[in-house]
């Protein structure tokens, strides 16, 4: 499911054709199951002047085990580091006041948070965005709109994370009787 797909059905909205026809399947194949390689109080903060990427990202986090903290501005997200070290910290490009690049370059400068992993986000279509993000030292970056296997896929490898993989057993394996 796309992430505006995602938006419109965490929100309300009417969903695209695709989002429509997964709605429609079974039940077990619309949700996807929380997952189980998430410690305890792992906290993310989400850094965005939209309010609905802030949300959707939140959910998304949350459903999965995951501790949120949130802030529309970097000036309140630089508040929050003082008082908590997240896991991992999601930062738009854009934001009013500060932008993302200065609050990155303060981020990188505490002793304190000064290497929790941070994902740049933004909207912009210029790849020159991308290469001065990794310049000033974030460990990733995600083009708005984004999936939400793009999201997991980078905080499983930002946070040493291993997704669970169920297992079934084999044919041969179940047809056998115990020793």
């Amino acid at each position: 499911m796309r992430f505006f797909d995602f938006l419109f059905k965490a929100f309300g909205g009417k969903p695209s054709a695709s989002a429509a026809s997964a709605a429609t399947a079974e039940p077990s194949d619309r949700r996807r199951k929380p997952r189980k390689t998430v410690p305890p109080g792992l906290t993310i903060l989400i850094v965005d002047d939209s309010k609905t990427v802030v949300a959707a990202l939140s959910k998304m986090l949350r459903e999965n085990n995951f501790s949120t903290l949130e802030a529309f501005d970097a000036e309140s997200a630089l508040e929050i580091l003082r008082k908590t070290k997240p896991a991992l910290i999601f930062l738009d490009v854009v934001l009013p006041k500060m932008s993302g690049f200065d609050a990155l370059r303060r981020i990188r400068k505490s002793p304190y948070v000064g290497r929790t992993p941070v994902i740049m986000i933004s909207g912009n279509e210029a790849a020159t965005e991308e290469y001065y993000v990794k310049r000033i030292g974030a460990d990733d970056f995600m083009k708005k709109p984004f999936s939400r296997a793009e999201v997991f896929s980078r905080v499983d490898r930002l946070l040493n994370l291993t997704p669970t993989i169920m297992k079934m057993p084999s044919k041969a394996a179940s047809s056998k009787s115990p020793p």
